[in-house]
């Protein structure tokens, strides 16, 4: 039993859990618009996304606690090495106009750690992107949409159409209220300069907010050219289910609460798109 759990604590911790949930969302996109299965994109997507995440979470511990690492630590320091060199040989597989857009996210990415701002901005000393009042959430929601839709439609040469856009603006929103339930959780620890949603409006104000992007989610998918109704039936379970997370969420939660359930909304939502097509 322990091993299970030591098991699941290193699935969460090394991001595999949240590289699988980007992996469904890019899967997704190439599934709502009729593209066959692209693995190198995929591949690409999800290794990226453990590379990506572990670095940002673990930079800073690892910049200055190198020699006294936990073996937890420098086991996912091996796993991201390789997720790394994974990254990298797909990475070869794609187009150069998808490199090129690859190469912008990963230069957000890369500020989103690395501090490099005036400290006059801060309260602490992460002077980075992350740690910009308010900016946050909105960063993490149009770097998700941008690899989700953009990059698997630009690697398979498919037109920026109104469908697209609007499937970004969804994504979006998507990321968004999904990231709330994390914000809450989060309320009691993060700097007040960091100025997020719950901060600044409560947790009741929060929720309704939250509530509202889902129904602007939900409808602008009525929007999309040839939508059928199987399409129609999945995104209302998927915004029911968000909703509930959302509804349910609080201050004081169980670890995987966000990390796991919440965070697996996405493949829930592949799931059932690859049950009815």
């Amino acid at each position: 039993m322990k091993f299970i759990k030591q098991l699941f604590n290193f699935y969460l911790n090394s991001s595999i859990h949240v590289a699988i949930s980007v992996f469904s969302l890019t899967w997704i996109t190439l599934i709502e618009f009729n593209i066959s299965y692209d693995a190198n994109i995929l591949y690409f997507v999800f290794y990226a996304s453990i590379t990506g995440y572990n670095f940002v979470k673990y930079f800073g511990i690892a910049k200055f606690h190198h020699r006294s690492l936990a073996n937890w630590l420098k086991l996912i320091q091996i796993f991201s090495f390789f997720s790394f060199l994974l990254m990298g040989y797909y990475a070869f597989k794609l187009s150069s106009t998808t490199l090129i857009c690859v190469i912008g996210f990963a230069i957000i990415t890369f500020l989103y750690a690395i501090p490099f701002l005036p400290k006059r901005l801060f309260l602490d000393k992460q002077h980075n992107l992350r740690s910009i009042g308010g900016l946050k959430i909105y960063l993490i929601a149009l770097i998700w949409a941008g690899v989700t839709v953009l990059l698997p439609l630009i690697n398979n040469d498919y037109h920026i159409n109104n469908d697209v856009i609007i499937t970004a603006i969804q994504r979006c929103l998507f990321i968004i209220v999904l990231m709330l339930p994390f914000e809450i959780r989060d309320l009691r620890y993060d700097s007040l300069k960091l100025s997020t949603i719950p901060q600044k409006i409560g947790v009741k104000q929060t929720k309704i907010i939250g509530s509202t992007l889902l129904v602007f989610f939900f409808f602008l998918g009525f929007m999309k050219e040839g939508i059928d109704l199987i399409h129609i039936i999945i995104l209302m379970i998927i915004t029911g289910i968000t909703l509930l997370f959302l509804i349910f969420s609080k201050t004081e939660q169980g670890k995987s609460y966000s990390a796991f359930w919440v965070e697996g909304v996405p493949i829930i939502w592949l799931v059932l798109l690859l049950l009815f097509y």
